[in-house]
Parts: C-alpha cells; sequence; structure tokens
C-alpha cells in the first residue's frame, strides 16, 4: 500500500520493520537507513528470513540534512519513521520538511549537551508542517505512546474527566547480565539520573533522582519497587488533559541496577560534559555506553514480563461518580523474542512505532501540523494493540492508587 523509510538501527527499528513485514497490506515497500550499514544488513537479513520480505538498506548520517534530504528524494517514502536517537529528531524533521514527506518518532528532543527533553522545540515546528500540508505525529512508542492512548481510551469510553493519572511501567525480565540497560544506554541513564518531574495542582513539582520510591503488585511479574520519575508523556498528557490534578509516572529498578548506577555516578561515568582522555575529548557516559551490553543483544537471555499500563480516577461517564481503573499491557520477553528476535523493551516499543505508522498511511490518523498521540482516536490504535501481539486489559479498581 505504501513506502517508508525508517531511521536508525536498534532493537526497536528491528522490530518495528519486522512487525511492518509482517503487514505487507499496509507497508508495501520497507526501507531502512542508519549510521552503521551493517546494522540495517542484520535487520534486513532477518526480516527476510522470518517473513520472506526484502528490505532495501541505506547508509546516512540522521544529523546531516542535506544528505538525509537527499536520501528521502532518491526513496520517494510517504512517510518517515525516526528510531533514531533523540537528539536527531530536529534534524529528520528538518531532513522531511525539505523533502515533503510525513514525519514519526518515538520518543521527544533532547540536545546532546543537556539531560533534559520536553516538547517545546518540536511543537516549534507546528506551522511549518501545517504550511506545507504535512503531518508529524510525536512520541509512538509505548510510554510515551501507548499509555498517552491508554488515558484518552478511558477518557472516551470510561470517564468524562481524568483527575488522577498515574503511569506504572515495569520490566520483570531478567537478562542475565551483572549490568545493562534494556534500551540505549546513553538514554536510558540519562533519563534515570534526571531530577524527577511529576504534575500537581497546576504545576511541576520536581524532587531528587530517584528519591521517592513505593511498591506495587503488578499481575504477571509480582511485588515490584517503583520510582517516581519525570516521563515526556506529562507533558503532553498535563496539555490535553486540563482537568489533571496530578499525573505521575513511575518505573520499577532492582536493587542491582540502583547499586550499579549509584557507583557508576559516584566515579563520573554517567557525566555528558567532555573530558581529555589521551589527548582527545570523550564523553564518559558515551564511553559507558560504548562498553555496556547492546540492548539488541540481550534478547536470546532475557526471561520474565513486562506489565506498562494507567491508573486514572475521574467522574464516570455514566454517572455513577468518582470511578478508578487500570488499563494495560503484559508482555513476554521470550514470546517478543520469538516473533522478532528481541526483548520485549524493545518491543514494546517498535510494534506502536509500527502502529502509529500504520494509521498514518491509512488514513485513520491524518491532520496538517504536529500532533501527540492524545489529540488522535484511541480506537483504531487500541484495536490494532489487539491484533498485532500487545493486548491490553481494563478492570475496575476500588479506588486511586494509597500512595
Amino acid at each position: 500500500m505504501a513506502k517508508v523509510l525508517v531511521i536508525g538501527a536498534g532493537g526497536v527499528s528491528s522490530v518495528c520493520v519486522h512487525k511492518m513485514a509482517m503487514n505487507p497490506g499496509i507497508f508495501s515497500d520497507i526501507h531502512l537507513a542508519s549510521r552503521t550499514l551493517a546494522k540495517c544488513d542484520a535487520i534486513a537479513a532477518s526480516v527476510k528470513e522470518r517473513t520472506g520480505v526484502d528490505v532495501a538498506t541505506y547508509q546516512v548520517d540522521a544529523e546531516d540534512v542535506p544528505a538525509l534530504t537527499a536520501l528521502i528524494r532518491q526513496i520517494g517514502p510517504k512517510l518517515v519513521v525516526n528510531l533514531a536517537l533523540p537528539y536527531q529528531d530536529l534534524p529528520i524533521m528538518d531532513a522531511c520538511l525539505e523533502a515533503g514527506v510525513d514525519y514519526l518518532d518515538t520518543a521527544n528532543y533532547e540536545p546532546k549537551d543537556e539531560a533534559k527533553f520536553e516538547y517545546k522545540w518540536q511543537w516549534a515546528y507546528q506551522d511549518k508542517f501545517r504550511e506545507k500540508g504535512l503531518m508529524a505525529l510525536l512520541g509512538s512508542g509505548f510510554d510515551p505512546g501507548v499509555t498517552s492512548v491508554f488515558a484518552m481510551w478511558l477518557k472516551k469510553h470510561k470517564l468524562k474527566t481524568i483527575r488522577l493519572l498515574d503511569i506504572l511501567d515495569c520490566n520483570g525480565g531478567d537478562h542475565g547480565q551483572a549490568f545493562a540497560t534494556n534500551f540505549n544506554p546513553e538514554i536510558n541513564i540519562r533519563e534515570v539520573t534526571a531530577p524527577a518531574r511529576h504534575w500537581a495542582g497546576g504545576e511541576w513539582v520536581e524532587t531528587p533522582a530517584m528519591s521517592i520510591r513505593q511498591s506495587f503488585d503488578f499481575e504477571g511479574v509480582g511485588p515490584k519497587n517503583i520510582y517516581l520519575m519525570y516521563h515526556e508523556e506529562l507533558e503532553s498528557l498535563a496539555k490535553f488533559l486540563p482537568e489533571l490534578e496530578r499525573g505521575r509516572f513511575w518505573m520499577t529498578f532492582g536493587d542491582a541496577y540502583i547499586t550499579h548506577l549509584t557507583v557508576l555516578q559516584n566515579v563520573g561515568m554517567t557525566r555528558i560534559d567532555p573530558v581529555m582522555y589521551n589527548g582527545q575529548e570523550i564523553i564518559p557516559l558515551q564511553f559507558l555506553a560504548a562498553v555496556l551490553p547492546k540492548p539488541e543483544t540481550l534478547g536470546p537471555t532475557t526471561k520474565g514480563k513486562t506489565n506498562i499500563g494507567d491508573i486514572a480516577t475521574g467522574e464516570a461517564l455514566d454517572g455513577s461518580g468518582e470511578k478508578t481503573f487500570y488499563i494495560y499491557n503484559i508482555c513476554d520477553h521470550e514470546d517478543a523474542f520469538h516473533e522478532t528476535g528481541n526483548q520485549a523493551i524493545s518491543y514494546t516499543t517498535g510494534v506502536p512505532a509500527m502502529i502509529g505508522a500504520a494509521m498514518m498511511l491509512t488514513g485513520a490518523w491524518r491532520g496538517e501540523g504536529v500532533f501527540n498521540m492524545e489529540q488522535m482516536d484511541p480506537d483504531p490504535f487500541m484495536a490494532m494493540l489487539n491484533t498485532q501481539g500487545l493486548p491490553w486489559q481494563v478492570k475496575e479498581l476500588a479506588g486511586p492508587v494509597e500512595f
């Protein structure tokens, strides 16, 4: 049905391209590009072996706007799916504007020299995309992405308003490594070590990183420690749910992870400013990322499940008073690996990237300008989650979370 160009060749990209190949009625011609051609070729070989579909591969520096623009024009896709690093969002958006092609990503922009991510840089592209008649869809992963769609589905079908919202992200998997991150190490560690922020009473409340801990019993996983963090969907949810009184994001971390990360911070290995080593500048965090296990290599050894979802409290649509609903997905690491050769963290981001692309290519979601997931009809996206490997369930709780 449509030609698509995917940029980036990590685990999320691998999942997304595999799932695109499994939906040839939507993705009839798949192209894959990254800075490292060998990674693209490895994904293409796996896709060919598993599905019989050919994927064309290319080498490109996503931060080189003229080169990327030329590649987009050469391929002529209907959509560019950005699964590269968040630092590269703006140059890829610039190339899409120059080439006249729609854009999709899974994570919002953050500058290289500051561990701060927010939507202001990409929201500033609203007029540029609208004036060219193009659509940019931001944050079509799981969180952000599915968690925002979950909230809007609840608001459409269960709740007239959402007063309280907690997003809970649990990875109950074990990869057998002493220390490894389940997605890009540089992004993961920057995210975890940044100050926590949550939305309360119409403003942002900041607390030290990893300083607020609770416990939650996750279905399919069991009790886990969860830590209050900042995550980008809180910003867009606060914007598109104006009635929201409190919005929080929680993520699970094991004690061993916290211990390793604390030591790495204490010795300066998580720094993002350059230091001199043997006469040349290096970024300690980038060096650390280079020596840690690659997330895309963890699939064969990772066992267990993820459980990610929203707990929302508000006025019920049926007029029965205030109610609380929990909507979530459970994903099995081994099942994800069997299907795509990747563990569930990559799977739970790569599948929604494919679904978001499908929404745009089929016309289920259309618009001119820059859009977040909350602005779209949740129903067709939710329907595809159920058929593409991320089935969800919803249950009514006795009341809001007690923490």
